[in-house]
């Protein structure tokens, strides 16, 4: 399981010109699934998210987390997170979940989030054409593996 984690001052998600979900300052997590995942990687990157000190301090250090600073949070889910793009100019999504394995686990995690946060999070549709727009605060990027905890 990966995830994109991107401080912003602002993020939504519009899927067929309706906007389903809109944040002020927070987080911006794309949530990509692949068959070998399960409730362990959840739990480690929920975990990671919500503790990430990513946001400034009274000395504009980030040395606080999205707890720390009440934000928010939106979750999309993303695929593409796992393209193969060894081989030729076309990506590879092999690696990428099925519907039936990725849709639980995707739920799962907004829940588990939820729960380590404290506060509902908001999410763009499973396998919808969603068009995200964001404003990076920074910006700041992070890219977390659950296979490289170890």
């Amino acid at each position: 399981m990966k995830i994109v984690i991107q401080r912003v001052s602002e993020a939504s998600v519009t899927i067929e010109r309706e906007q389903v979900a809109s944040i002020k300052s927070g987080l911006l997590i794309l949530l990509g699934i692949t068959d070998d995942d399960g409730n362990e990687d959840i739990k480690w990157l929920t975990n990671k998210a919500v503790n990430l000190r990513v946001f400034g301090d009274e000395n504009n250090v980030m040395n606080k987390s999205i707890r720390d600073v009440d934000g928010d949070i939106i979750v999309v889910s993303q695929f593409t997170l796992h393209a193969l793009t060894k081989k030729g100019n076309r990506p590879s999504y092999i690696k990428a979940a099925k519907p039936d394995i990725a849709i639980p686990l995707y739920e799962s995690f907004v829940k588990q989030l939820e729960m380590d946060l404290g506060k509902p999070v908001q999410t763009g549709q499973f396998g919808a054409d969603m068009k995200v727009s964001l404003l990076n605060d920074g910006p700041v990027t992070i890219i977390i593996d659950s296979k490289n905890k170890g």
